[in-house]
Parts: structure tokens; sequence; C-alpha cells
């Protein structure tokens, strides 16, 4: 038997204790997360289950067929599960097999453990070796001590966490704030002078972000109350505010004025909004699945990729919109790197680049799957769509560091989108690069109010898919000499007009008669 896992498996949580955790928040006066209440809650569970244990095992024995017992004496038997009855009788037993032995008769304290209202009978003071011979434990209390707060939270911490969540959020009387819980009566006070206060030290400090407890050293406080209750109670006062945002990453709240934060985090750019698709990925061949996974969408949820939780560094390939807006995809792996928050739909960081050192101002915008603040990184660098970059978590957990593998430019032939008057077309041209690419997808983008207006006029007249597709295809296949264009670079493409993830565009290509695959995931109309 294993107490501690055999107890976690049947802890559930009651209304009484809800109410022993609010009263120990009213105690300390200090708010506390979810997971030290619930190590609280247990160590209070274990404390109670060993007095309880303790009373019940009380001058008893484990029952060992090898001893010898006396009428009155209280017995502990293992193989049901530690419950406990009384010696009521005790005559000779009568097996040749087993020699001399007694058979005791025995009482249980459980009724529906006594055979048909009859007391149950064990062999004892046996010769002969039996499973229970030398059962450890002198006395029941052992078992209770095997109860341990660690490896009950160890083992099942996840669960109980979940469940004492639960039962809290179902209170009237706690608050949960920047991921600690307090009673509602015992909030300080934070009145409009002290949120006006505020908005003017962040807005001093260029809207921030800054630390709650910087935030109360420049206004003076609260009062005399612990620091923890003054920062609990102006987390909660500026949470109710519409001019702060709580802009930290996991573990750490931090509070940004809302009126200065950029507009592309605060507002999700046209060109990064994807409208979901319908397709069936069953007409995805293999090759084309591992094309997706390459790319590594943040829209291509349904991608069968492997990535490691400990993942430290990942690379992306740019596409245009996210080269244009000076953004980054919020990818399942790049997930891993930057730093996220499960309720803060906004998340500001430090981009650091890799290159020079240079650090940029940066958000993450959990909901639309996208990383702002890498147009300067992009610009003085001079990347192309298609170029590789690279992010890799930083020593400190608010940095990442972004990068590239440079070389000194070189003359290269591209492909530059070339707008002519609503319709895109694509010419081969030589420009300079200083960066890796992946041939495939690279596009040089030298007329942005063009290519801008195009993607304008590809929403206003609600462009199918399959239109854009019948769109690039042609001047994109003129550029080499087979006349075809493979799926990454289609995909690259169909991003300057629409965005949308590589698995519709793939499905696409697959089930409409008026593409042909030619072979090597190359693609060509069919009437060519």
């Amino acid at each position: 038997m294993m107490p501690s896992h055999h107890w976690a498996r049947n802890f559930a949580v009651d209304k009484d204790d809800i109410e022993y955790l609010t009263n120990l928040l009213l105690e300390r006066e200090t708010p506390l997360d979810t997971e030290t209440l619930a190590r609280e809650l247990v160590e209070s569970r274990i404390s109670d289950e060993v007095a309880t244990l303790r009373q019940r095992y009380q001058d008893a024995r484990i029952y060992d067929p090898a001893r010898a017992y006396e009428v009155g004496q209280k017995l502990i038997f293992t193989e049901f599960d530690y419950e406990t009855g009384v010696v009521v009788g005790i005559r000779p037993g009568n097996n040749p097999d087993y020699g001399s032995f007694n058979v005791i008769a025995v009482k249980f304290d459980d009724d529906d453990l006594n055979a048909d209202d009859e007391n149950r009978e064990f062999a004892t003071e046996l010769t002969l070796e039996h499973d229970l011979n030398n059962a450890e434990a002198e006395d029941g209390v052992g078992s209770a001590n095997d109860l341990n707060a660690d490896e009950i939270i160890s083992s099942s911490g996840k669960e109980i966490t979940k469940k004492l969540e639960d039962k809290l959020r179902a209170s009237q009387d706690l608050i949960y704030m920047a991921r600690k819980w307090f009673p509602r009566d015992l909030l300080m006070e934070v009145n409009v002078g002290h949120l006006n206060l505020a908005e003017a030290v962040l807005d001093i400090s260029g809207g921030g972000p800054m630390t709650t407890e910087a935030i109360l050293n420049e206004i003076g406080g609260l009062g005399k109350a612990p620091m923890a209750l003054q920062v609990f109670s102006m987390n909660y006062g500026l949470n109710q505010d519409d001019r702060f945002d709580e802009v930290g990453p996991t573990g750490e709240v931090l509070w940004h004025l809302t009126r200065l934060e950029p507009e592309e985090v605060q507002h999700t750019p046209n060109m990064l909004r994807y409208s979901p698709i319908e397709y069936d990925r069953n007409l995805l061949s293999k090759e084309l699945m591992t094309i997706e996974a390459e790319l590594d969408d943040e829209f291509s949820n349904e991608s069968d990729i492997d990535i490691p939780d400990d993942l430290q560094e990942t690379q992306i390939t740019l596409t245009y919109p996210h080269r244009r807006l000076g953004t980054l995809p919020l990818s399942d792996r790049t997930a891993l790197i930057f730093p996220t928050a499960r309720q803060t739909p906004r998340v500001a960081f430090t981009l650091v680049d890799g290159q020079d050192g240079e650090e940029y101002p940066a958000w993450v915008v959990r909901k639309d799957r996208y990383v702002y603040g890498l147009a300067k990184f992009y610009r003085k660098h001079k990347l192309p769509i298609g170029a590789y970059v690279s992010v890799r978590k930083g020593e400190d957990s608010g940095k990442v560091i972004v990068d590239f593998k440079s070389h000194k430019p070189r003359t290269e032939w591209i492909r530059l989108i070339v707008p002519k008057g609503d319709q895109i077309n694509f010419e081969n041209h030589k420009r300079a690069i200083g960066a890796e690419y992946d041939d495939l997808m690279i596009l040089g983008a030298e007329d942005l109010a063009g290519v801008d207006a195009l993607f304008t006029n590809a929403q206003q007249q609600k462009k199918s898919l399959v239109a854009i597709l019948r769109s690039i295809i042609p001047p994109l296949g003129s550029l080499t000499p087979q006349g075809t264009v493979h799926a990454k670079t289609i995909y690259s493409a169909v991003n300057v007009l629409r965005r949308c993830p590589p698995g519709p565009i793939f499905a696409v290509l697959v089930a409409n008669p008026d593409f042909q695959n030619v072979g090597g995931d190359y693609w060509k109309l069919s009437h060519e």
C-alpha cells in the first residue's frame, strides 16, 4: 500500500477547506498563490489525518500469522486496506498440513468486513512461511506517518491545485489577482487619487512597464500595511481601471499605460489576421505535410510537430506580412521561446540583437499569435522576405535574442514583387543580400505603397484563395524555364495578398483541377 498516493487520489475540496484557507489568509494578512494554499491544505489535512489515525490505531498491532494474540487485542489488517478489528475468541487450529497453530475470531470495526454478521477467523502462531509473516510496523501509526506533503505535491500537485482553484474561484469572499488570493474584506482602499498618481508615474517613464512595487514607491505607498498587502490591493485597483494594462510574463506583474502601447499591439494589423478556411487535411501528401511542419506557420494548429519542452532556440523563415510589419509568428515552437502568461493578453519584454547587442522593446500578442517590435532590427540589417531568423532564450527571462546568419553582401537574383495597377506581378532582379535565406521563399518588395494597395484591393474584393492562386502562379512560373512554382514559393506569395497558413493553400492546389502537380512539389496552371 502507498498511503500518500491513495490519500491524494481521494482528495476533494469542501466548504470547510475554503473556510480554513480564508481564515489562514486573514491571519497572515498576506496574499498567497494557489500552489501555496494547496500545500497548506495538504499539510493541514495530513495533520488531521495523522491525529485521527493515531487515535484509531492506538494500542493496535499489525496482524502477523506467525504471532500470538490475546482476546481483546486490537489488530490492523493490511490486506483490508488497514482496517481494524478486535480479537473476540481463540481456538486450536485443525489442519495436519500446517502443524500446530491457533485460530482467532475477529470482529471488525467496519461491519461490512464481518462475514454475514459473524466474526471472521484468522490463523495465528503459524510456523509455516506466509506472505503476511513479519509484517512491518509495530503499530498502525507507521502507515499514518507515511503521509508526506512533499510526496503528495510531487505526485499529485497539479491535480490537487486544479481542484482547489475551481473551488476558490467559486468563493465570493476571495479575490484572485496577479496569480494570488486574498479576502475581499481586507483589501486596502485604492482611490482615484492613487490611480491618477500611478498614471503620472507611468507616463513619466514612457508608459512602462513597471512593477507594482516601483509604482507604490513613487506614489508614497498606500499606508503602513505590509508591502505584500499593498501590492495586492494596488494590483486589484489598477486592474479595474482601463488606463492600465498588466503586461508581465508568467510569475511577474508589470504595468503599462494602455494609451501608450503601440497601435499594432492594441489592434492586430489586417495583414496578420487569418480568417479560418475549412479544408480536408487528408488531401495533403506526406511531402506537403513535411513542408507545412518546416514552415511552422502560427496558424498551422494541426501540423504534427514533435517539439521538446525544453526548447531553447528555433528558426523562422520570414514571410511578407511579418517582414512588412516588424513582427514574428507566435507558433508552436516560438511560443516556447518567447515569454507568455496564461491570463495576460499582451506581454512586454526585450529583444536583444544577436549581431551587436542592441535592445528593442517588444510585445507578445497571445490571442492573435504574433510578436511585435522587430521593424528596426529588420531595417538595420536589410533582411529580405525569406530570410532565416533565429530566436533563443536569453539568460534573463525577460529577454529573447533575435539573430540571423550574416555574411558579406553579395549580389543575388531574387523575385521582386512588381505591382501593375491592381494586378500582382513578379520579376527577377539583382539585389545585394547579406543574410542566409530560403531560395524558395525569398521575395523583394520596393514599392511598398503599391504592394500595400494590392493587399487592400484583395481584401476589398474578397478575393478567394483560388482566385489568388490563379493570379500568382503564372507570373511566378514565367521566371523559370520550366514554368512551374514550388509549394513554398506559392505559400510565400499568397501571403502578400492574404494571410493564410500552408494547409488550406496546399489543399486547394491538390483538390482544384485548375492546378496541376508536375512532381517534386512543383505546380502550374492546368491549362498552360
